[in-house]
């Protein structure tokens, strides 16, 4: 896979409410199963980052792909989820790549 290949994604940042912390971590463990189908979707990330504060990073190979994502299933759910789970909205950051070494 080359990196020419990998072009934008997304950084999201997330804060678990208190007590919530256990349901966000199995929440997003669940992602993954769901963005195994998106064929856009390169790479995809979820992340501790802190005792309360998770993230996701997913890589697409063009913002078609990111916007898709975006409308998928995953991101449906986390808004469905956002305000039982977290203690402030998602914070979605596009961002885009400059260089990444990725599995063959």
């Amino acid at each position: 896979m080359s990196s020419a290949r990998v072009r934008t994604a997304l950084l999201v940042r997330l804060e678990a409410k208190p007590g919530q912390e256990a349901a966000v971590a199995k929440f997003l463990e669940g992602g993954l199963s769901i963005v195994e189908q998106e064929p856009a979707t390169i790479t995809w990330y979820a992340l501790k980052l802190g005792p309360s504060t998770f993230g996701i990073f997913d890589s697409f190979p063009d913002d078609t792909g990111r916007q898709a994502h975006l409308a998928g299933r995953v991101a449906a759910a986390l808004m469905a989820k956002a305000s039982e789970l977290l203690a402030k909205p998602p914070v979605i950051e596009p961002v885009d790549i400059l260089a990444a070494k990725l599995p063959r």
